[in-house]
């Protein structure tokens, strides 16, 4: 019989051990969101035909000399480095809240981009943005 109420007292305190682990773990989170859209580098060439001449379009080593990145909103630390496709999409998961995104390295030329710039990311939705980078080349 003592060993009846000893496992009885054991399971007891095993199922009130279970709902205690199981009720603090159930807190709130927030699924993530996403930043998408397109970089744009150019020209590439000082003279631009249509069609792109395909020496003249962005390879992989041109979105690297260019690098893009995502911060904290205050800009101290950052979250993602964006590494687009050939093609200049990218699509970059993250937490909601607000975010700067900036163009990494100053380049010395005439040209210039959109960047930096805010971004507000919200849960289980996609924000657009589109970068535009001027090369300077003329």
């Amino acid at each position: 019989m003592e060993n009846h109420s000893y496992n009885r007292i054991l399971g007891i305190a095993f199922l009130a051990g279970l709902l205690f682990i199981s009720g603090c773990s159930k807190h709130v989170t927030q699924e993530a969101g996403f930043l998408e859209g397109v970089i744009s580098v150019g020209p590439i060439c000082p003279v631009e035909t249509i069609p792109p001449d395909p020496g003249c379009l962005p390879t992989a080593e041109t979105y690297k000399a260019y690098p893009v990145s995502v911060w904290t909103s205050n800009g101290k630390r950052k979250i993602a480095q964006i590494n687009p496709a050939l093609d200049g999409s990218f699509r970059t998961e993250l937490a909601p809240g607000n975010y700067l995104v900036i163009l990494e390295k100053e380049h010395n030329t005439v040209g210039g981009s959109n960047l930096p710039v805010e971004v507000s990311i919200n849960s289980q939705d996609k924000t657009i943005l589109n970068i535009n980078i001027d090369t300077g080349i003329r």
